[in-house]
């Protein structure tokens, strides 16, 4: 699912609101949680899963074209865990 799906599965569940307000509604969630991210906290959706950053070191990396060695800068990277419930529904038989 994109996020165009998304704003039109919550418009035509949710008929007294348009679609205009649902886009600028998931708009607003997604930036809050961009940016709580940015000031490196943490987004907790229970029985969905947290989302976090992580830190990965300076390396050595090497050009995959020229096999030259090439140096990768230390950089945060999102992390998701699943939380339980999204698990177990994922896994049901």
């Amino acid at each position: 699912m994109i996020k165009s799906e998304l704003i039109a599965k919550l418009a035509a569940e949710n008929p007294h609101l348009t679609q205009k307000d649902v886009e600028r509604v998931v708009g607003v969630i997604l930036d809050s949680m961009t940016q709580a991210l940015e000031d490196g906290g943490r987004v907790e959706l229970r029985g969905f899963g947290a989302f976090s950053v992580r830190g990965r070191p300076a390396r050595a990396g090497r050009n995959p074209r020229t096999g030259e060695t090439v140096s990768v800068r230390a950089k945060a990277v999102p992390f998701f865990k699943s939380g339980k419930e999204l698990r177990e529904r994922l896994n049901a038989d």
